[in-house]
Order: structure tokens, then sequence, then C-alpha cells
């Protein structure tokens, strides 16, 4: 409710007649005056609320009298009557109804009472009401009040002083307050200027109005009443005290300054009156030096005062603030006196305020930048804003110069000790001492240098000053400072002056560029420049600060303990560099990076470029006399150590530590680079050299793409990284990558800057990694990769003095060096040749030829590991750029081909890789003429003799090149004639020849004769691994691809190719060394075969001459149209017959085989119809004749099984053959007897055996076995081709051949591989070839016509040769050979060959042969028959003596069939007599065979025994049914032989040689029993043609009988001889024989017709039954059996029978 409602008033009127009464009913007793003047009052009210409208008006209008009796209540000094009168007037002063008068008279009374001391409070109370509640006290009246405040502020009582002094200050801006609303009412009003204050009278001052008059004279009366003068205006003051006015004057100051700013009166009143006075009231300060007494000493005069000093200091810093502008001149001075308040003489709280107070300047950069605009740039003028950072600087250096006793950290260093672990300790303990800070164990921020030790307290939030020791208005003494107060607020100072400079700097700095970009856009074509002044400003604001700055900074930073304050003061170092940067500000901005750097790096730590850099800066900077020194790092710093490593410098030294401060500050450094990079300029040299030692400290080493990762040095054991830097390490090398990433973001300046810092680092690198082996530092290296890998969009303009660079480091003698520099510049070129380039590198060939030099220049380098690292990235560009490579081609392929054989096998391993790759997958992208390049450089690699495997693999890629050019052949072709046009008419500008090899033929017949010539050079290699390879890859790439040479080119291939081959590799076989090579080098072991070079180059002879062998049997076609055919034809079997009769077996065989080869040709079909020529495309080598593989025929071809299915498929070939022309025949013919002319010449001299005695010496040379199989195999397929002129002359001479191929022995280390174990009866190749010879022959003869057949006899002839070696082995000239059982593998000896099995297939040829040939003509009259059964009579006639077992058993039925098919045709021919001389070779035989001299061996087991005397058995069967019925065809004497045989086999032979056991079994009771049923069978037969023949048969029986008679008779004698004794074995065997033949000879007797028996044999047999009676008592039981049997069938005797007549006869 405001108080002018009418309720208001309503309730004032009633409030003040209720006061009214009140008053009157108090006085009514003692103060009768006034209870009258009360009533009259109430009157008055009264009437006025009658009478008017506007009620308060009119009161205010009465308001004298109204007021009155109260007045007159308050005279009466009666505290309640005062109290009440004090109230009422209150209120009406608060409803404002108290005019001017009113208000005099009010203050009067109110001094009265004052005087009296009476309600002091109250009065105070209500003078506020009064002044507060409206304005008309004004002049003198207002003085008035304000003296009474004043007055009562020194009263005893102590509330009363303290209200007094609030209201005093209240009133104070009351008054202030009343001229800024009195400012505001006239402020549209001009006014006149004012009159120039000329006067000296200062009280009139009659241009101000009376608001603005009233504040002018009370400010005026407070400077006087602080300087202790008498006011002008406040009259009546009694005292004063000049802390108070000093408050008054800074409120007034501070609060109204625009008062002072706006009013000239006021301003004089600043300049004249205040600044003096302050002045004036310092002196005791600035004059006092501290002495050492102590603060409670008894003081000197003039001791500076705290209360007082402190409210200057407040007082100051507003003058400084509000009116800097007014007083230029005096706060010059002002500033002057408070750097020197900073003064190390001066007492603590006077440094402790006067640092406050500086705090609050360094808040407000602008007045700053007023500072250094006003004096610092004015010549003549103090430099204010420096001195005022110097004195900073110099204030935080001296409080830790200044030995504080009361420091405990002075007193407790020793205990902390200066080591690390004193220094954790320390930390963990509050302080550097065990004691320090009452030992709490959390760390307090501090600082601490050279054993000061100075907390760190939280002073004032960050940017605005609160102080602390200027607010203590209340204390009078000064207050002690705590320990690091000061340091506190001048750290706060430092960091908030960086800040603030920096901050309003870099704003003017961004909103310059801002309209700078503006007006670019405004207009382009201007060039906008800034006016320079602010610049200036900024510089020299700079200039000026930063020494002090950082000295003061760098101190800091070296004395911090404290991560945060750490991180602060290298925030503020950073902002400082930054923005010299930024204001191209070189030497501070280096200043201050170096103090960085040094700070990152371990203290002492020697660094050139710091050092240098220092030096620079060291040229003391003097403040106040005094140098600033960059204070170097302490070492005793208590810090906690995260790493041990070594430092990195060309002399070893120990081990350096980093603490956690140096990583704090080295992250400061990334960020500094990663953040303002653009500004650093030359500086980047500092920082990245500080890097590279840091990172070297740290253990990174450089990884992929340059960026760093912790990595343990090898020379480094002493590093020690603790797990917080370990955690930190990745960090750090993420933050140093990212810093080289956002170099992308550098304009191209700044980016050049940065190159040549790194080059400047790396070439500093270099010089220190020269002679020595120790790690080099590789982080210049790898952060130009990393600068390079991310600017690949504008790397042209870097590429030269990149690249250029780390070629040199390339070039390095230290390995770690070169290695990276390698690794630098091939990642580079492979990043760029990656990189999407714009436009691309396929249409900007400049760039990328650009690209790929250095990768060129790389090959001039001799070290190994960099021509390693080169190839490995050509092997990268090829797998990821090779398609687009184009021009780049040839450069490319000459660094692949850069190899040289001292280079080592690694690096040629890996070049390899690369050629290997651009064969298999880039062919077809590189422009044709590029193919011969690499065709040279893989014929380069085959030649390099390093590592054998590479020569040989390239050698396969020549055989892929080879097909590439077949696949592609037309689009080659196509290419490279438009080339050679090109090239052509070039040539016929300049008048020159086309120069280029093999120039007449085409050019894709040349690309061809390249690689032929380049295999040819291989081929000769002195390797045999390469020569093989290369000549099978030759041949094979001839006969795949040769169709696609044109003719005349193959005369080419044919003469200077393949001859000039044969003819090199000849002369180097028969040259080449006998000397054994050891092993091949290392551990390899040479297989004996291979162990001289002379055995090596066999193997190349004979690839050779059978590759050549094979064009000419695959190419025959082609090559007969060149015209020369027949003498190419006589050369190549030279060439043959010289490799056959070589002295190597190996080359020897070989040439059999490519003759067998060239003889396997048909008559020619079209090449294509050829199947081997399929074989050869696909790459299959026809596998020759391998006699080792298998017993058995030999495999020669892939497509045929066995000679004789491959001579059928010859014929078969034949039939199909287009019919030849007549010319073509006959030359067919002159080549094929050329042929057989080798043939007969090769096979004679290697057959012939050597000459004379050569004893147990080694012969000179004897064929191998393999070598005379081929030989003999050559034949059949030779003989298709002559078979029509073969004569038997031809055929003798074959005969020599193959019987001196069969004779010859084989040495004993090889018959293990040729002859299988003794016991197996199995052919060799060898003797089945020499069959098959003869086979195909008799199968010639036999479809051939009659006069052929003349030759079946020598055939048989030649046979029977052979069979005749089972028992007869055949002698190789005179040599001595041993049996092949009893040879020693590994002497050196000469085994005859087992020919058993040769020989007896031999003899089954013959009897087969002569099966289909027995009637032949020529057969019989050879007397062929005779000739075999002579044969066949030396192993029957040994029979158990023969060499085999079998020899025997095959003779015997070969026999059996011989005769069979024979003795028919002998019978029918008997009149001839051409068969006679056969029988007595035919008698003799049997008996030979049946009655032979050898025994059988013992180990030969009965069922043995009984088979081989079955086979007796079939012999006397075949004389039972063959011969003696057909006995008038045969001679008698014949007939005589045979029964003699037969008589005599009747007998039983005893062989003593038998046990006992066995002697039943082994007396051939079979075979007696046969010839005895035989014997029996002609001699009882009726038909006996002869009487000669009854008698032998009679004769043979008596001689039987007579003879069984006398065997027994002696039994029984000895039987009784013997009593108990058993008798000998022997003769109760015997005696059981002959009872056994006695019962045979019944059972034959009864089987034979009665007539045909004689009657002196029935005599003799039944004489002999009492003989058998006496045998009865015999012991043996077996003889009892045996008597059984033989008495049995005499009962059928018991009567003689009756004799019949029978066809008249008897």
């Amino acid at each position: 409710m405001s108080t002018s409602s009418p309720e208001a008033v309503k309730k004032l009127l009633e409030n003040m007649q209720t006061d009214l009464r009140s008053l009157s009913m108090e006085c009514k007793k003692k103060f009768p005056p006034v209870k009258e003047a009360a009533e009259s009052g109430i009157v008055k009210i009264k009437t006025i609320a009658a009478r008017n409208s506007d009620i308060l008006a009119t009161l205010k209008e009465n308001s004298s009298e109204v007021v009155q009796p109260f007045l007159m209540g308050c005279g009466t000094k009666e505290p309640k009557i005062t109290q009440l009168c004090l109230a009422a007037i209150q209120r009406l002063m608060s409803h404002e109804v108290v005019s001017e008068a009113a208000a005099g008279n009010i203050i009067n009374m109110l001094w009265q009472l004052m005087e009296n001391g009476l309600e002091e409070l109250k009065l105070l109370q209500t003078v506020l009401v009064l002044l507060t509640t409206n304005t008309v006290v004004h002049d003198q009246v207002l003085s008035k009040a304000i003296v009474l405040c004043f007055r009562l502020h020194f009263t005893k009582d102590n509330i009363t002083n303290n209200t007094a002094a609030a209201t005093v200050r209240q009133v104070v801006t009351v008054v202030f307050e009343r001229m800024v609303a009195e400012d505001e009412r006239f402020k549209d009003i001009v006014d006149q200027p004012p009159p120039v204050q000329g006067n000296t009278n200062r009280r009139s001052v009659s241009t101000l109005r009376p608001s603005a008059k009233d504040a002018y004279m009370l400010f005026q009366d407070l400077c006087q009443l602080v300087n202790a003068d008498a006011p002008y205006w406040l009259v009546g003051m009694t005292e004063m005290t000049r802390t108070f006015g000093l408050e008054l004057l800074e409120s007034v100051l501070n609060d109204f300054p625009r008062v002072f700013l706006q009013h000239q009166e006021f301003s004089f009143l600043l300049k004249e009156r205040v600044c003096p006075l302050i002045i004036k009231l310092f002196s005791p300060n600035i004059k006092f030096r501290q002495g050492n007494s102590s603060a409670a000493s008894p003081a000197p005069v003039e001791k500076p005062y705290f209360p007082i000093c402190m409210r200057l200091l407040r007082v100051v810093s507003v003058l400084i603030k509000h009116f800097y502008s007014l007083l230029v001149t005096e706060c010059e001075i002002f500033l002057s006196l408070l750097v020197k308040f900073l003064d190390g003489e001066k007492p603590q709280w006077l440094r402790a305020v006067a640092v406050e107070s500086v705090h609050r300047l360094c808040v407000q950069p602008h007045l700053l930048r007023s500072f250094c605009l006003s004096y610092d740039m004015k010549q003549h003028s103090t430099k204010v804003f420096r001195d005022i950072v110097n004195a900073l600087g110099s204030f935080i250096q001296s409080l830790f110069i200044v030995l504080n006793t009361g420091n405990p950290a002075a007193t407790n260093t020793s205990t902390g000790g200066s080591g690390a672990q004193g220094a954790a300790q320390g930390a963990a303990q509050g302080g550097p001492g065990a004691g320090g800070q009452g030992g709490s164990l959390t760390t307090q921020a501090a600082f601490e240098y050279r054993g000061t030790w100075i907390p760190l307290m939280t002073v004032s939030v960050q940017g605005s000053a609160k102080a602390t020791y200027l607010e203590m208005l209340d204390k009078v003494e000064p207050p002690s400072i705590p320990e690091g107060y000061a340091m506190s607020v001048a750290f706060s100072a430092l960091l908030d002056l960086v800040r603030g400079i920096t901050s309003m700097i870099e704003r003017a700095l961004a909103k310059e560029e801002e309209e700078a970009a503006v007006c670019r856009e405004a207009n382009p074509d201007q060039n906008t420049q800034l006016e320079p002044g602010a610049h200036l400003v900024w510089e020299e604001m700079v200039s000026a600060c930063w020494c002090g700055l950082l000295a003061a900074l760098s101190l800091l930073l070296d004395a911090s303990t404290d991560e945060t304050a750490t991180e602060s003061i290298l925030k503020a170092e950073l902002t400082v560099a930054a923005l010299c940067g930024r204001l191209g500000l070189v030497t501070p901005r280096d200043a201050f990076i170096t103090a960085i750097c040094k700070a990152s790096l371990p203290p002492h730590y020697a660094l050139t470029v710091l050092s240098s850099n220092t030096a620079n800066l060291n040229k003391a900077y003097s403040i106040q006399g005094q140098s600033v020194q960059i204070i170097s790092s302490s070492s005793e710093s208590h810090q906690q150590v995260v790493a041990v490593g070594q430092p990195l410098s060309v002399q070893p030294q120990g081990t350096v530590v980093l603490t956690a401060k140096n990583i704090q500050c080295m992250r400061t450094l990334l960020n500094l680079a990663h953040c303002h990079g653009v500004v650093l300029g030359t500086s980047w040299q500092l920082v990245l050299a500080t890097l590279q030692h840091l990172v070297w400290i740290l253990g990174l080493k450089p990884g992929v793409g340059g960026a760093l990762k912790p990595g343990r040095a090898v020379e480094g054991p002493s590093t020690v990284l603790t797990t917080a830097v370990m955690t930190d390490l990745p960090v750090i090398s993420n933050i140093l990558s990212r810093l080289f990433e956002s170099s992308q973001y550098l304009d191209d300046v700044s980016l050049h800057h940065l190159i040549n810092a790194l080059c400047s680092l790396s070439l500093e690198a270099v010089e220190m990694a020269y002679g020595t082996n120790k790690e080099p530092s590789l982080f210049a290296v790898a952060k130009l990769l990393e600068t390079g890998l991310v600017n690949m969009d504008r790397i042209e303009i870097l590429w030269r003095p990149l690249t250029g660079h780390l070629l040199e480091v390339c070039q390095h003698p230290n390995a770690r060096m070169r290695e990276w520099g390698a690794e630098a510049v091939t990642s580079l070129i492979k990043a760029g040749l990656a990189y999407k380039h714009n436009p691309p590198l396929a249409q900007n060939q400049r760039l990328q030829l650009l690209l790929l030099n250095p990768l060129k220049e790389l090959s001039n380098v001799l070290h190994a590991d960099i021509r390693q690292k080169q190839l490995e990235s050509v092997l990268q560009i090829l797998q990821s750029q090779g398609d687009s490579l184009g021009p780049g081609w040839p450069l490319v392929l000459g660094v692949i081909g850069a190899i040289r054989n001292d280079q080592g096998e690694s690096l040629i391993r890996t070049a390899f890789q690369c050629l290997q790759l651009v064969v298999t997958d880039f062919l077809p992208t590189m422009p044709c003429a590029c193919l011969q390049i690499v065709v040279d450089v893989a014929g380069s690699f085959g030649l390099q003799n390093q590592e054998l495997n590479i020569s040989l693999t390239s050698i396969g890629l020549l055989w892929n090149i080879s097909d590439y050019f077949f696949q592609r052949g037309e689009a080659i072709t196509q290419e490279l004639e438009r080339e050679e046009a090109a090239l052509q008419k070039q040539a016929q500008e300049k008048g020159e020849p086309l120069n280029r090899p093999f120039h007449p033929a085409p050019p894709f017949d040349c690309l061809w004769l390249c690689l032929y010539a380049k295999l040819g050079q291989l081929c000769v290699d002195p390797r045999p691994a390469v020569r093989k390879s290369a000549g099978q890859t030759m041949f094979s790439t001839i006969a795949a691809h040769g169709t696609l040479l044109q003719q005349p080119t193959w005369h080419i291939v044919v003469w200077k190719v393949l001859f000039h081959l044969l003819d090199c590799v000849r002369k180097s076989s028969t040259t080449a060394d006998k000397e054994k090579i050891e092993s091949g080098g290392g551990n390899i072991l040479i297989h004996h075969s291979r162990d001289t070079a002379e055995k090596q180059w066999a193997e190349t002879w004979v690839l050779t001459l059978a590759g050549v062998a094979r064009i000419f049997n695959t190419r025959r076609y082609l090559l007969q149209q060149l015209g020369d055919y027949f003498k190419a034809w006589e050369v190549l079997l030279d060439h043959i017959q010289s490799a056959a009769l070589s002295k190597n077996s190996e080359v020897s065989l070989a040439a059999l085989k490519s003759f067998q080869e060239i003889l396997q040709i048909t008559t020619p079909v079209k090449d294509s119809a050829m199947p081997t020529d399929a074989l050869a495309a696909m790459g299959v080598p026809p596998v020759l004749i391998d006699p080792l593989s298998a017993p058995g025929p030999g495999r020669p071809l892939l497509r045929s099984d066995s000679m004789l299915e491959r001579l059928t498929s010859y014929n078969g070939a034949e039939l199909q053959a287009p019919p030849p022309g007549e010319e073509s025949a006959l030359e067919d013919a002159a080549l094929w007897w050329s042929a057989w002319n080798t043939w007969y010449r090769t096979g004679t001299d290697s057959t012939r055996p050597p000459s004379g005695r050569t004893g147990t010496d080694r012969p000179s040379f004897v064929p191998s076995q393999p070598f005379l199989t081929a030989l003999v195999q050559i034949f059949p397929a030779l003989y298709q081709h002559i078979k029509t002129g073969f004569s038997m002359e031809d055929l003798r001479k074959l005969g020599v051949i193959l019987h001196g191929a069969v004779s010859i022995p084989i040495s004993s280390d090889a018959s293990p591989f040729i002859l299988p174990s003794y016991t197996e009866a199995v052919l060799t190749s060898l003797q089945e070839a020499v069959l098959t010879a003869l086979d195909v022959l008799q199968k010639a003869i036999c479809v051939g016509p009659e006069n052929l057949q003349v030759m079946y006899p020598a055939i048989f002839e030649q046979l029977l040769l052979f069979v005749e070696f089972s028992c007869k082995p055949p002698q190789y000239g005179k040599m001595e050979t041993k049996h092949v059982a009893n040879a020693k593998y590994n002497q050196a000896e000469w085994v005859a060959l087992n020919y058993v099995p040769f020989a007896e297939r031999s003899l089954e040829v013959v009897v087969d042969l002569y099966h289909k040939t027995a009637c032949h003509k020529a057969v019989i009259d050879e007397k062929v028959l005779q000739n075999i059964i002579k044969t066949l009579r030396m192993p029957l006639g040994l029979k158990y003596g023969c060499p085999s077992e079998s020899t025997w058993k095959l003779a015997v039925s070969s026999l059996l069939k011989v005769l069979s098919t024979g003795l028919p045709v002998a019978r029918q021919h008997a009149s001839s007599r051409k068969f006679d001389t056969m029988w007595p070779e035919l008698a003799n035989a049997f008996k030979d065979f049946l009655f032979t001299k050898s025994t059988p061996p013992d180990n030969v087991s009965i069922q043995e025994f009984q088979k081989n005397e079955a086979i007796d058995v079939e012999v006397v069967q075949l004389i039972s049914t063959e011969i003696l019925p057909f006995a008038i065809f045969i001679p008698k004497d014949f007939v005589g032989q045979i029964m003699a045989m037969l008589n005599k086999g009747s007998i039983h032979s005893q062989s003593s040689s038998f046990t006992e056991a066995e002697v039943d079994v082994r007396m051939r009771e079979e075979f007696s029993k046969v010839c005895f049923e035989t014997l029996l069978q002609f001699s009882f037969s009726n038909k006996v043609s002869t009487p000669q023949e009854g008698y032998i048969s009679r004769m043979a029986l008596s001689v039987l009988l007579k003879r069984s008679q006398d065997v027994l008779r002696r039994y029984v004698d000895d039987e009784r001889l013997s009593g108990r004794c058993p008798l000998p074995r022997q003769q109760v065997t015997e005696i059981i024989f002959v009872l056994k033949a006695i019962s045979t000879l019944m059972d034959s007797l009864k089987k034979t017709q009665p007539e045909n028996v004689d009657g002196t044999t029935w005599a003799q047999v039944i004489a002999l039954y009492p003989t058998l009676v006496e045998c009865i008592t015999c012991s043996s039981s077996e003889v009892s059996s045996a008597l059984k049997e033989a008495m049995g069938p005499f009962k059928d005797f018991m009567q003689p029978p009756v004799s019949r007549v029978q066809n008249g006869e008897s």
C-alpha cells in the first residue's frame, strides 16, 4: 500500500493524532507547554483533514507547525518521550510530509540530542530516514546531518560506533546517488561550459547544481579530513580517522566513477587533491626497508601502517581501474610504487597486498594494453607494463631465493635425500622431508626449488582477482601471511596476465581475419592491408612482457611439484609461444619453445639446438638492475621418476631419467606442434629435435608408415619404464602421429619449414650415426615418411627434397639408418603410386615417372639391405599397381634386372619374385617392346651364380614367356610390326640401318630367336642343373611353339642354335675335368654318378642330343623341306655315333635312345598328325627307354607296351601313311641305310672284346647292360625300314653283335641292379632284347618270301649258342669273371651274368620255332634237329651238375617236345639218310640223362626226388611209345642201346649217400618198375622182330633173377650170425628191394602172355621159392612184410599151368 493512497493517508492522520494524544498524556504533569502544543497539534491536523483535498501536500506546507510538538517533546530529554517523538517524526518523514524548514529544525533538535548523548541509535536511524526518503535536505543542513553521524561514530559505545560508520557510508552514498539522479534529470539540457577554474576558493563551486554541489563539498572535505586538514563544509567535526576516510574515498571512487569522469570539477579534485594525498601517504612505505628484526620488535618512526597502506592500495587499484585515462602521469607513479612494494626488503604483508593489487591489474587485459600504449610505447617514458611483468617475475624468484627461517623445508631437506627415492618419500609425506607439513599423507600442491619449499594455495577463481588481505579492513596489526600465499597470488596473476593478453589479442586477430575475408569476398582484386597500429601495440606488449614471463614461468615450471600447476604453466608458455608465432616475433617464440623443450628433457641434458638458443636469450634482460636469469633446471626436483633411458648422443653415456613432469611437458610440446604448426616456422627445428630425443629416451621405435611404437632398443638394457608411462606411451605415439598427420592442413610454406627441419634433424642423426654401430635415431626419417604420406595430394612440391634426402640416408653405413631410409623412400613411392591423384597417374605420366625415379636411383646403392627393400617394394608395387605401370615398365624391369653376382642370394631371390610376378600376371599389360627386356632379365637371372634354384626357376619363366608369346602371337606380331615400321622410318630418316638382333627375320621371330639364344647360353652354363633345365626348356619350347616360326627361321634354328649347341656340348664334355668333386658345398652330397665335371657334362650331352633328336623326329616333315636335310641327318647321326661310343655309359646309352627316337619316325605325315608332337606340345617329354625300371621288356615310349606291339604299330602306321613318291622313298632308303651303318659301326665297336689279358685290372671300357640293351632294341625298329635289303651277310653281322653283347659281363657294383637275386630266374633286359631281335627276324622270315627262309638255320644256330650258355657261360675276351653268386658287390670285379634264364628262354624259343619249322627244307638240310639234341646233351648229361636245376628239367621237357615233333619227320626222311647222324646223338643223350654221373644234392626232399623220378619215367615212356614200336624205321644199334639201357634201369641201383630212412624211396623204385615193365613188355612180346631182341630181354631176366638169389642167400646167412644184433640198415634195405623186385616180376609175368615167357625163366623163378621160405625167420618186421608180398603171388604157380595150343604155335 503506497504512502499516498487514501487508506494510507487516513492511517497516517489517525497515527499522528494517536501520537499527539500519547505525547499530551506523557507531558501532562511535567511539561505543560508540550501538552498544550500537542493538543493544538491535534486540532490543527483535524482542521487540515477536514478542509483540504490533498491532505499530504497541505501537511507538508504546515509541517513546521505539525512537527513542533514533537521537537518540543524531544527537548524534554525524557527517554520515553524522546523515543515517542522520534518515532512520530520518522513516520512523518517516511510519508514525505517534511518541508525543508522542518527538516532543518529536526536536524537542529537531533544535534542537541547528540550533544547530550541521548538516544544515539535512534538519532542515526532518524537521520538516515530523513536523508533517504526525500531530497529536501541540502547544503548546510545536510552537512550538519553528516557531521552528526561522524560525531556519533566516535563515541565510546561500540555498537553506536559501528552503526554510525554504516550510516556515514550510507549517507555518503546517498549524497552521490542524488547527484547521479540529478544528472539524469538534466542530461538533455546542454550546460553552459563552465568557466575555467581559476579561483582558489574551493567553496564557491557556482556552476554545480545543488546535489552535485553537496557531493563536491562532501568529497572535498573527505580529502581534507584524510589529509588531517580542517573541513570546509563539514563544520563541527571533532575527530576523524584516516582509515575511515580512505575507505569512504575508495567507496565513492569505486561506486561513482562517472561523476568524476563527467564533471570537470570532480576531475580536478581527483588530480589536485586525491593523487597528491595518496602519494604523500605512501611515503612511509616507500622509504621503509625491512631490517633483520622480527615484526614484534619496537618499530622505528614512520613504520608502514598496515590499515592505511592496505587502504591506499585499494584506492590506487580503483584509481587505476577507473581513472587511468584521466590520471596518466599519476598512474605511472602509482604503478611504479606498486612495483617497488614487491621488493624483497619490504615487509611480508606489504608485499602480499601489493601482489594482490598487481593481480587485480593482471585480470584486466585492456587496461594492460592501455599501459603499454601510454607508457611502454612512448619515448622517454617508464616501461610500466614491462616493469610490472618483470616485477612479478623478480618477486617469484625472490621468494625462492630468500631463505625463510620459518620454512620447515629449509631445515628438513636433508632428511628427504635428493635422489628419486627421497623425492617419492617426500611427496608421499606431504613435503620434501619426512616431517614436512606435519607429515600429512596427502601430497600438497607446491613449488620446490633448491631446498625452498613453497606450498600452493587456491587463491582465486581463474580470471578474477579475489584478494584476501586487501579485504582485511578490520585489522589494525599486519596479519601473518601464510607461507606460499604470496607465491600463489603471484602465480595466479601471471597466469591471468598471459590468459588475458593472449585471448584479447587472439580475439582481435580473429576478428581482423574475418573482416579481411569479407573484404576479399567483396572485392577480390584489392589486396586489403590492415592498419598496422593495432599490431604494433600487440607486438610491443609481447616484446615487453615475454622476458619476464619466460623467466618466471620457467622457474615455476622447474619448481612445480603439482601436475595441475605444471599444466597451467605449460599452457601459459604454449599460448605465448603460439601468439608470438602468429605475430611473427621469432625470438620470443623460439625462447618459449626452447623453455618447453628444455623442460621436456632430463635436467642438464646436452642438446645443442637448445643450448645455442638459450645462449642468445641470456644476453641478460635486466629488471630493475637485477639480471633475470632464465634459471636452469634444478637437479633436485622432487619428481616422480617414470622412465629411465639412454641419452641420444655420439659417446655412450650413462642413463638419464624422465619424470612425470617431463612427459607432461612433452605432451604440451606435441600439443603446440599439433595446434600451432602453422606459426612455428623455423622453430620446428627445436620442437622436432626435442621430440626426437624424448622418443629416443622412451624407446619408441618407428613402425609401419613411420608411426612410432613402443619398442626396446637393443643396446638399451638400462631402459626402464614404469607402468604409468607404459600406459601413456601409446597415447604419446598416437599424438605424435596425429601431429604429422595434421601437416596436411599446413600451408605450403609451413610445410616446407617442417620438411626442412626434419631433413636437417635427419642430417644430424646421420652425422651422429657415422662410425658407430649403435642404434641411430630414426625419428626424423620416420616422420619425413609420415609427413610425405599425409601430403600425397600435393606431393610434387615436396617430392624432390624429400626423396633426395632419403636417398642420401639410404647410402649410410649404419644398417638401421639406411634400412629406415629405404623404408621411407619405398613406402612413399608405393603410397604415391597408390594415391588417387587428380588427374590420375595414367594421364599424368610425368608424375608417374617422377614417383618411380627414386626407385631407380636405389639401384645405385651398393648396400644389399637397401636393394632388398627396393625389390620388396617393387614386388608390392607390382602386386598393387602392376596393371597401370604403362610407360614405367622399362624403369621397373631395369630395377628388377639390376642384379649382380656379388649381391648375395636373398637379394636375387627377391628380385626374382618380382620377375615371377611380372611373368605370371603382367605380360599382357606391358608394351610389347618390353617383352624382349623381360626375356633378357629372365635370362640374366638364369645366368647369375648365387642361387641355383632361381637360375632353374627363371628357365621355367622363360618357358612361361614362350607360352605367352604362343598364345598372344597375333597381337604381339601386330604391335611389334607397327613399332618396327616406326623404327624403320626413323632409321631411314637418319640414314642408318635398323639395328636389331637377328635383323632380317621378322620381329616376332626375332623375339623367339632372342629367347632361344638366351636358352642356348644357359644350356652351356657351368652348373649342371641349369644346363639340364635350360636344355629341357629349350627343346620343349621348340617342340611346342616351333610351328609359329617361318621356314627360313627354322634354318637358323637348326644350324645356328641346335647344331651349334651340340658342338659346344660335345667339346665341353670331351674336355671336362675327371677330378672327383667333393661334396657340393655345404652339406649337399653329390651322387656318385655326378661326382665329376665330366659326368655332369655327360648329362648335358645326353639331354641336348635327345632334344635335337626329338626335334628331328617331330619336325621331320618341316625339316625335309629345308633342302639340306640329308646333310643335317648325317651330322646328327655322326653326333649320335660319337656319343654312343663315348666312354661315359650314360652318354652312350642316351645316344642310343636318341637313335631309337629318330628311328621311330614313320614315313612323314603332316606335322599335326604326329602323336609325339601332340605330347610335346602338352609339355610331356616322351619317356625314353628305362632299362632299370623293371625286369621284362623295356618301356621305350609312352605309347607302346612292348617291342612287338610297337612294331605292329609301325606297320599299322605304314599302312595309313600316304604312299610316298618314288624320290622320297629313295631318299628315305638312303637315310635308313645310313642309320644301319651307324648302328653296325656302333655295335661292332662297342661289343668287340678287349684284346690281351687284362688280369684283375679293370679293362679300359666295358659297355653297360642298359647300353647294350638299348643298342639291341634299336635293331627291330631299324630292321622295319631295311628289311627289304637285309641279306645273310647282314644277318651274320647282326649275330656277331648279338653274341658279343650277350657275352659282356657286368661290373659287380652294378650287378645288384641288373640282376635280381641269383635264385630268381629272370631275364635281363638285354637278353630279352636279343631274343626280341631274333624274334622279329624270325617273324619277318616267316611272312617273307621263300628266299628268306634260308636264314632259319642261322637263327637256330644263334639260339642254340645261347642255350649252351646255361652250362657253359660265354667268355668276353680274356677277362676273368666270377660267378654271380660269389661276387662281392663292393669289389671291382666283373661278374658273369646268370645266363640260365636266358638260355632257358632261348631253348623255349628253339622248341617253338622248331615246332613251326621242322618240315622246312633248310631246317632238315642243315641237321637242325641233330644240333638241338647235341646242344641238349650237355644239360641232360650234367643233370644235377647243371648250374640251375630248372635247366635239365627244361632240357628234358624240350627234348620230349622236340622229339615229338622231330621223330616223325626223321622217320619220314629215314630213306634220305639225312638223320642218320642224329640217332647216336639221341641214344647218348638218353644214356647221359637216365644214368647221370652227377649225384643229387643232399638237401633234396623226398617229394622232389619223386618228382625227378617221374621225369625219368616220362623218358622211358617216350621210348616205349615213340621209339620201340617203330623199331623197323630205326637203326638196329640204336634199338640195342635202348634195350641195354632199359635192362640197366630195371636193376635197382643203390645210392650209398642216402640216409637209411629214405633209402627205400631213393632207389628209384618206380623207374626200375617201369623199365622192367617195358623190358618185359618188349621181351615177352609175341612179335619179337629179331631173335637178338628176345635174347637181350631173356638175358636181362636171368641176370636179374640170379642177382636176387644171391642177395637173399647172403641175407639169411648174415641174419643167423648176427644173433640178437640187428643187421646194418643198408643190408636190410637191399633185401627189401630184392623182395619188391620179385613181386614186380611176378606181376609182370602174370600180365604177359604165358607163351612169351621162356621156360628157363620159369625155372629160375620157382627156384627162388625155397630161398624165400628160409627168410621167414628174419626179425625185421619190414623184411617180413615185403616177404609176404613176394611170396603171395607164388600161389598161382603151385601147379604148372596147362599149355594150350593157339593158332598153331606153342
